[in-house]
């Protein structure tokens, strides 16, 4: 396992997605990034970092950038809690903020079929796995992605991609604001119940699960009760 590192690092871009939802890209100042497997999350620090003292008030995010994209570092995160809403106001272009990385175990076992489900921002647990995926093809991989509404399904274009290029790869999208849909849309959140039957092979699946604590907490309650073993459960429940 890599050791973890600090970096400083500069803001290249921020995107505004709405509704309190960036993308933010960052560039090391001394590059590469430390080597990093899919689904591994960093600590951001938006005060300086002095190596004689303690390092200061972090969050983590997952990192959304594919592993061999070692010159920069791309996260997605949403307004919660006092720590983002500073980071709201204060990120921005040319900033300087503190870094460090990886940390983290959620690594997904493609030697059988895997069943990805995705609330908001917690995609960004899966988009370096996906990213991976378009280079080998994998498994039977099935991904439920919800959002309110089409506007914050910011990775839906590499899902697609994935759809397009692989074989086994399926996709759905759960959308809370939807009147009228593709057939791989699907009206509300994300629940067990509209999913299940549109899983290939459910007794012989593994289940991930990334997305805001009450979504981690009923997913995997439903799965339970479906049978689903509990080792066969993931959830990537640092938030």
């Amino acid at each position: 396992m890599t050791t973890p590192q600090k970096l400083r690092c500069q803001v290249k871009s921020v995107i505004s997605h709405g509704d309190q939802v960036y993308t933010i890209e960052l560039l090391p100042d001394v590059p590469p990034v430390p080597r990093f497997k899919a689904g591994q999350f960093f600590h951001l620090a938006l005060d300086p970092y002095d190596p004689s003292g303690f390092w200061p008030e972090s969050r983590v995010f997952s990192i959304a950038s594919s592993p061999r994209e070692r010159e920069r570092i791309q996260f997605t995160y949403s307004v919660r809690g006092r720590y983002t809403a500073r980071m709201e106001k204060e990120v921005a272009t040319g900033r300087e903020v503190w870094v460090k990385m990886p940390y983290g175990e959620f690594f997904l076992d493609i030697s059988h079929p895997v069943v990805l489900f995705a609330g908001g921002t917690g995609i960004t647990a899966f988009t370096a796995f996906l990213h991976d995926l378009i280079d080998r093809p994998p498994c039977p991989v099935t991904v439920f992605y919800g959002a309110r509404h089409r506007d914050l399904l910011i990775y839906r274009s590499l899902v697609d991609r994935c759809v397009q290029c692989l074989n086994g790869f399926r996709a759905f999208y759960c959308l809370e604001s939807l009147e009228r849909g593709a057939p791989n849309e699907l009206p509300g959140q994300i629940s067990i119940a509209a999913a299940w039957d549109r899983i290939q092979d459910p007794a012989g699946s593994s289940f991930y699960i990334s997305g805001p604590p009450a979504m981690l907490k009923n997913l995997s309650s439903q799965l339970r009760n479906r049978g689903v073993k509990e080792q066969d459960i993931h959830i990537d429940a640092w938030e």
